[in-house]
């Protein structure tokens, strides 16, 4: 994970400084962000203070309406020292009260013409990139019928032969022997390949194919959600494998977040592209039923 600092926030952006500017140096340590209407009027029980707040019509109006005696009151309820910096938009005018916080407590106060919803969205992807909780699985991520199937097993089991089968019958591949996982909320997961081995797949015997030029630029995908994990694994004679389905699905945790899971046992014969695409419309259905 990288160190963000405001004061890196407001070189990729280019944001006015307007006050703060002893606190340009804090770090954010949080990639979610605040719009704090509610906290405005009193009620503080989610203010999440690490967040980066943002003003817009909708904050500056509730703001306004308040009495001259409650703003400043108000204001610093909200406006306290953990605040890494707080955004004004669409180029709004900004009420003394904010300015005069922030210079009184460093926080740093920065404005931009960007509209509100678009700033937002540029703002979260941005962090999340930068801040978000991430690790490397060494596997194969493939989007089959739309959905990211994250493929992982031994070192020779077959991944990258069976991405190929996958993305000759018209699926997307997104990495291969390598993938950067990225949780991007509490509930979702997202993989994309290291940058000096995007759209490139090995395959033994075959050496290090270019996705790109062999199936063209529709057969890639810079990034999916991660929805199903399957594991090959080498076929073991005695050992039980469901055979009718009634087994209770299988999950695994990435960075605490539980995946669905199919564990496919691999032997000559068997054509596992077939089978994950199997495996997607069956975890398709279960959702569903859910």
């Amino acid at each position: 994970m990288k160190l963000v600092t405001v004061r890196q926030l407001v070189e990729e952006f280019e944001f006015r400084v307007i006050a703060g500017k002893r606190g340009l140096e804090k770090e954010i340590t949080d990639y979610s962000l605040k719009r704090p209407s509610a906290e405005l009027v009193g009620y503080l029980t989610y203010l999440t203070p690490q967040r980066i707040q943002i003003y817009g019509r909708t904050e500056l109006g509730l703001f306004e309406e308040l009495s001259p005696h409650l703003r400043y009151d108000n204001l610093a309820k909200v406006m306290i020292g953990e605040v890494p910096c707080l955004i004004v938009t669409r180029g709004l005018p900004i009420p003394p009260e904010f300015i005069q916080l922030a210079e009184e407590r460093d926080i740093p106060l920065l404005a931009s013409d960007r509209s509100t919803t678009q700033l937002y969205y540029l703002l979260i992807r941005f962090l999340a990139n930068r801040l978000a909780p991430s690790t490397l699985v060494h596997g194969v991520l493939v989007d089959v019928f739309g959905v990211g199937v994250l493929i992982t097993g031994d070192s020779g089991i077959g991944k990258s032969e069976t991405a190929l089968e996958l993305i000759r019958g018209g699926h997307l591949l997104v990495a291969d022997d390598a993938v950067e996982v990225q949780r991007v909320d509490e509930e979702n997961l997202h993989g994309r390949a290291p940058q000096s081995i995007r759209h490139l797949l090995e395959v033994r015997g075959l050496g290090i194919l270019d996705v790109t030029k062999l199936f063209g630029a529709g057969s890639v995908r810079e990034e999916k959600e991660i929805n199903l994990l399957v594991e090959l694994e080498e076929w073991e004679e005695g050992k039980y494998y469901d055979r009718l389905g009634l087994d209770p699905p299988q999950t695994s945790t990435i960075l605490g977040i539980p995946v669905p899971k199919v564990t496919i046992p691999v032997r000559p014969g068997r054509h596992l592209a077939s089978i994950i695409e199997v495996a997607v419309m069956q975890n398709r259905l279960r959702s569903r039923r859910k």
